[in-house]
């Protein structure tokens, strides 16, 4: 990752307000002057320094008050600009009308020329705004002359990101790279300059124009770009032999600035991107804005983004739920330093203690719940089916409970597409707590929801780290079927669209992402292989393990003949028809379930899950080896 330069000169801000006590005398003097002929100046002499006095009583404290004195300077841009104008036009009115007070009850020599008050507004707006521009101009300059055996960069994207990052790179000789041209599809900026910096061509020019310019890296500008683009760029450079960096993908950039510093290596995520939507701001602000936020399995993968996005919508406080004291400990000290103003409560507790969750609503009374703290690993719960009944079902039951108790107002069920005919233990439970999400949604009338989505990339445990670590050790990377597909999407797109669908809910939904196209998975290998600079088959080698107990060739989003309609959001859909959830037999179910998982009665929890749950068929699978979780 780039870092920020270090050592950029600045002025202190009390050297700009010693500043500014001078600017305000040349005004004034100087709008006496350009009024007046020489030979009246003594005359109005006195009045001139009256009037700056009053500048200097008025204006600076204006000034203060409108932050001129709390901002560096070197980062000015058209807000400060207009920022300025507001404030030297309040500080002119002011300090005029004053002055006019003054003349009309005689106590300045009448006669004095009105029009000087006018004047000295303009000077001031020129002054005050040409110093603080002298300011960026000066701060524009590079540290130290730009060295010839600088590095030169070619820049994809010519938007307010490319721009960025060519000013950057122009500013810092520390950065070692010099901007030699912008690549971009926009027909209008062909053939333009940008900060000096030609656009040269389209993206898909990137081949030829490698061919024919000395190119050193490649830097990816465009934060919305969609996974075709990135692959293109980083397929190109590959062949080339030519590094390439990427700016996070939108999602990733939400809550926070684009900036230079975010520049890092393309990776995987990067190659499935999709297209960025938009979102109803207003609809999650209504449900997250000055709201009492509960996040169970807030130290997850999934949990820690959620709270990342949550706080981003100034809710009033949120708590971080989790078992794990560590992941808890990691997730507040980042949240306290992005979000320093928030009220974050880390709460250590297992789902399970259904005590413990009650006392925790009791005390801290949430209004929103994101419940995501679930065991998650398919292989590992073929292996603790008990684990996964308490954890997923009990768990899920105790927190559906607790919020009904204590009238939290809306809840969300992460959930997942192996919930959907489920074969494994991990999609079954998954299931059973959907249906315990759902019943309580329908007894209460409250806004109690389940959203589902298949796999995300990146999260802990997942396919992706489990690859970079093979290939780290030379091979092989093992998969299980060369057939083996998979629907992908990254966390934070997940957690968007998850933060959207809680905003539609109105109790009892269904909701599911639109996860694209599913991934083979051995595709996949062989592009972590490639972005590790390697060949897949050559310098790593793939090996099929087979498939493991509790798994399916490709996943399903929907039960067969479920007819599911769009919603306002085109990347979110919703089952036609509500699941009919007999409560009653729900509860029997699980009682039972809790009572045969304090027995150890494996094979009575498999077959009472397979009896419970339309079209599971979790006995289909042979029993579990230990060997093959991996």
């Amino acid at each position: 990752m780039v870092r920020s330069t270090p050592g950029r000169p600045h002025v202190r801000n009390r050297v700009v307000l010693f500043g500014d006590i001078l600017l305000v005398l040349v005004s004034v003097l100087g709008s006496f002057a350009l009024r007046l002929d020489v030979s009246q100046l003594p005359f109005y002499f006195p009045a001139a320094l009256v009037m700056c006095a009053i500048a200097l009583v008025v204006k600076i404290p204006v000034y203060y008050i409108f932050g001129l004195y709390r901002r560096l300077w070197v980062y000015a841009s058209t807000n400060e600009l207009r920022l300025i104008t507001v404030a030297v036009t309040t500080a002119s009115v002011l300090s005029s009308g004053l002055m006019l007070v003054l003349v009309n009850f005689g106590w300045i020599q009448p006669g004095m020329p009105r029009s000087a008050l006018g004047i000295d507004w303009l000077l001031s707006l020129v002054l005050v705004g040409g110093s603080r521009l002298a300011l960026r101009i000066l701060a524009e300059q590079p540290l130290s002359p730009r060295r010839d055996s600088a590095k030169r960069a070619l820049i994809v994207g010519a938007g307010d990101a490319g721009a960025l990052v060519a000013r950057e790179l122009q500013k810092s000789s520390l950065l070692n790279l010099n901007p030699i041209g912008f690549l971009d599809d926009d027909p209008s900026k062909q053939n333009q300059e940008i900060y000096g910096v030609p656009v040269i061509g389209k993206v898909d020019s990137l081949s030829d124009v490698l061919n024919v310019q000395p190119v050193d890296e490649v830097i990816i500008a465009i934060p919305s770009a969609p996974g075709n683009i990135i692959r293109l760029v980083n397929d190109n450079c590959r062949r080339k032999g030519i590094p390439s960096r990427t700016m996070p993908g939108i999602y990733e950039l939400i809550g926070g600035k684009v900036s230079v510093n975010r520049l890092r290596e393309v990776d995987i995520t990067d190659l499935l991107r999709r297209e960025p939507v938009t979102i109803d701001d207003r609809l999650i602000g209504s449900i997250l804005k000055g709201r009492r936020i509960l996040v169970t399995g807030a130290g997850g993968s999934i949990g820690r983004e959620i709270c990342r996005q949550i706080a981003r919508w100034s809710p009033a406080s949120m708590v971080l739920l989790g078992h794990g004291e560590n992941s808890i400990f990691e997730s507040l000290l980042e949240l306290k330093e992005n979000s320093p103003l928030l009220l974050i409560q880390p709460v250590i507790a297992d789902v399970r203690d259904l005590e413990r969750i009650q006392e925790i609503f009791k005390v801290h009374r949430p209004q929103v719940v994101f419940h995501t703290a679930a065991h998650k690993h398919v292989p590992l719960m073929e292996s603790n089916v008990e684990e996964a009944i308490t954890n997923n079902i009990l768990g899920t039951r105790n927190v559906v409970e607790s919020a009904n108790l204590h009238g939290v107002e809306r809840l969300v069920l992460i959930s997942t597409d192996k919930a959907v005919r489920p074969v494994s233990i991990m999609g079954a439970t998954k299931r059973l707590a959907e249906m315990v999400v759902l019943d309580a949604a329908h007894r209460s009338g409250r806004a109690y929801s389940v959203v589902r989505f298949g796999n995300v990339l990146g999260s802990r445990g997942s396919v992706v780290p489990l690859f970079k670590d093979q290939i780290a050790r030379g091979g092989p990377v093992t998969v299980t079927h060369p057939e083996m597909h998979r629907y992908f999407m990254t966390i934070p797109e997940a957690v968007h669209l998850v933060l959207q669908a809680a905003g539609m809910g109105e109790g009892g939904e269904v909701y599911m992402l639109n996860m694209g196209q599913q991934v083979r998975i051995l595709d996949l290998a062989e592009d972590l292989i490639r972005l590790s600079g390697l060949e897949p088959h050559r310098d790593i080698e793939i090996a099929f393990t087979g498939i493991r107990p509790g798994e399916k060739l490709r996943e399903d989003l929907w039960e067969a003949g479920t007819q599911f309609k769009p919603t306002p959001h085109r990347e979110i859909f919703r089952a036609t028809e509500e699941e009919k959830v007999d409560g009653a037999s729900l509860a029997r179910v699980v009682e039972q379930l809790a009572h045969l998982a304090r027995q150890s009665e494996t094979d009575s929890l498999i077959r009472l899950l397979d009896e419970s749950i339309p079209s599971a068929s979790v006995r289909s699978n042979p029993p579990q080896d230990i060997t093959s979780v991996i």
